[in-house]
């Protein structure tokens, strides 16, 4: 047995971290079969990393019914020294989490919002309610929820323990990984010893620090910034709006940024720009965060201190998120800036795209190329995110007197008129990536398609996620409108011939033709879909169009093979 086995080490300054702190869940360590064995196991998927990332992989895969191994370091959920970190998930991400099965948990400790206020100084410069915009107004999930990250990881611990199939290994840690053309390899030590495991795919989701960027040699896109905040988060007597607040220029804080959200437990997270040469230890001590508090909401706010500590971030992306058998996927991937709501969301998405990818390669129902859409998919959406936050960070602390010139126009300008309001960037607020290049999507396809509501045929509603959970792991076709017996024919060779399932989308008295179909009185279904008028839409597991049209005919038969990483040979009959 090992003598010791190394505590997980504080990262980013965590560290300097005060308060009272959460009560975060343990986890028993089991020892691993294989030390007693002496020899290693092979299993078609190792998830490397218990955080939000791995565990949404972890999680949906169990649910498509394939066998993995989860590792993770540690023996908790969050992160050591730093437990509050992301707390803003997105309509995309919490329709994920519908799918897996615990959005319902976390609607009922979150904190629901849409309305945000951005001031400068002590100007409201202008609000918005992202329930009126079109881009989240269909959904069943809010625009946002927000919820501290170690919640929804304890809440995916147990889903997946409910769902079987994925092996939580606690306080395993990789130390050495190898590749062929057999399959991967990975070196790992327990408090009960070391031994070795064999995988056909490895999915890296050890967070921004990840070993396995070395290992693999990969090359990264990457600028460092000197941008310095500290966190606070914080229970209040008297508390503030149940809104999300951004200063750009807060008088209480030196006239820099500052960030308010209220999230689960009742308690307020307040985000303060520092000083970029700032002592991470001095800005984070206890009576300087509440001094600085009390500058904010006044010395009767009744502030109880939950947890306090200091961050920086950089920018950086990997350049090829698949590398043999290895894919990158959340913080292993890219590090972006937080502002927007865009780290932990597109790690979840990650993780949503490459695991009904890897159940269908693994069930035999795509070819092995399919994978490659991975990184073709999420790179995309890995680089516009480092982009789009980057342009915040520059808007917030401007670079050049350029930059400096450009936005106190824009602030100027916004008070007064409405059409410079889009010009003041505080955080471009996470959206569903659309997917542009990819070689899995056909040039119609590409966008995410909302958890909108529709009617069973009994009159009782469904939700998209329902016809997702019925195809298991499947590609979806619905077809709007009538369709002719020819058609019809079509379609059920096609059901016969792939991995398929069909659905006819009717308006409120149409007959039904098929005996698959639902009805769409409204339209939200059709536009959730982006078509028009009778046409189809071929939509995959993770709720993303892969191709539209107008006719059942070879089209259609083309897109099942080129979103399954292969080309049809055969037509529907």
């Amino acid at each position: 047995m090992a003598e010791s086995y190394a505590g997980t080490a504080l990262t980013n300054g965590y560290e300097f971290a005060q308060g009272s702190g959460y009560e975060l869940p343990e986890y028993a360590f089991r020892e691993p079969p294989e030390i007693a064995s002496g020899q290693p196991s092979h299993h078609p998927i190792v998830i490397v990393g218990g955080g939000i990332t791995g565990l949404t992989a972890a999680c949906a895969l169990a649910q498509y019914g394939i066998e993995a191994v989860l590792l993770d370091e540690d023996n908790t959920v969050g992160v050591k020294g730093a437990s509050s970190r992301g707390i803003c998930y997105t309509q995309k991400s919490l329709e994920i989490f519908e799918r897996l099965g615990v959005y319902e948990r976390i609607a009922a400790k979150g904190i629901q919002w849409s309305v945000g206020r951005t001031f400068a100084g002590q100007d409201e410069v202008y609000s918005f309610d992202l329930r009126q915009q079109s881009a989240f107004n269909l959904s069943t999930q809010p625009p946002f929820i927000n919820i501290q990250q170690f919640y929804i990881e304890a809440f995916l611990v147990d889903r997946i323990q409910e769902l079987g199939n994925v092996d939580l290994r606690w306080q395993n840690r990789v130390t050495a990984f190898r590749q062929d053309g057999e399959c991967a390899t990975l070196s790992i030590t327990t408090p009960a010893g070391d031994y070795e495991m064999r995988a056909d795919y490895v999915i890296d989701a050890t967070g921004s620090h990840s070993p396995f960027r070395k290992w693999v040699g990969a090359s990264v896109t990457a600028k460092k910034g000197d941008d310095r905040w500290c966190i606070a988060d914080v229970r209040f007597r008297n508390h503030p709006p149940v809104e999300r607040h951004t200063w750009i220029e807060a008088p209480f804080n030196e006239n820099r940024a500052v960030w308010q959200h209220l999230m689960g437990d009742n308690v307020w997270r307040i985000d303060y720009q520092m000083a970029p040469d700032a002592d991470p230890s001095e800005v984070s001590r206890e009576d300087v965060v509440r001094e600085r508090l009390a500058r904010q909401f006044g010395p009767d706010a009744g502030i109880e201190i939950v947890w306090v500590g200091p961050y920086a971030y950089r920018s950086e992306c990997v350049d090829e998120m698949r590398h043999g058998r290895v894919f990158f996927m959340g913080d292993s991937a890219k590090v972006v800036s937080p502002f927007g709501a865009r780290g932990g969301n597109t790690g979840i998405a990650d993780a949503d795209n490459l695991a009904w990818k890897l159940a269908a390669v693994i069930r035999g129902r795509a070819a092995p190329a399919l994978l490659d859409s991975y990184h073709e998919e999420r790179h995309e959406a890995a680089k516009q995110n480092v982009m789009v936050t980057n342009r915040t960070a520059r808007f917030l602390r401007p670079a050049t007197p350029v930059e400096r010139l450009f936005r106190d126009a824009s602030l100027g300008l916004a008070k007064q008129h409405a059409f410079a309001r889009q010009f003041v960037n505080t955080g471009r607020m996470a959206i569903a990536n659309p997917y542009t290049r990819s070689s899995a999507c056909d040039r119609t396809g590409g966008q995410s398609v909302q958890n909108v509501s529709f009617e069973w045929p009994d009159g009782t509603p469904g939700r998209v996620n329902d016809l997702l959970r019925w195809a298991d792991g499947c590609l979806l076709v619905l077809v709007f409108g009538s369709v002719g017996a020819a058609s019809l024919a079509r379609l059920r060779g096609l059901c016969e011939t792939a991995p398929v399932r069909c659905v006819q989308v009717l308006g409120p008295e149409d007959p039904a033709g098929a005996l698959e179909h639902v009805r769409d009185p409204k339209g939200h279904l059709q536009g959730a879909c982006h078509v028009f008028g009778h046409a189809w839409a071929l939509v995959r597991p993770d709720s993303y169009v892969a191709a539209t049209g107008e006719t059942v005919d070879a089209t259609l038969v083309h897109a099942v093979g080129q979103a399954l990483g292969a080309t049809l040979e055969e037509e529907a009959a």
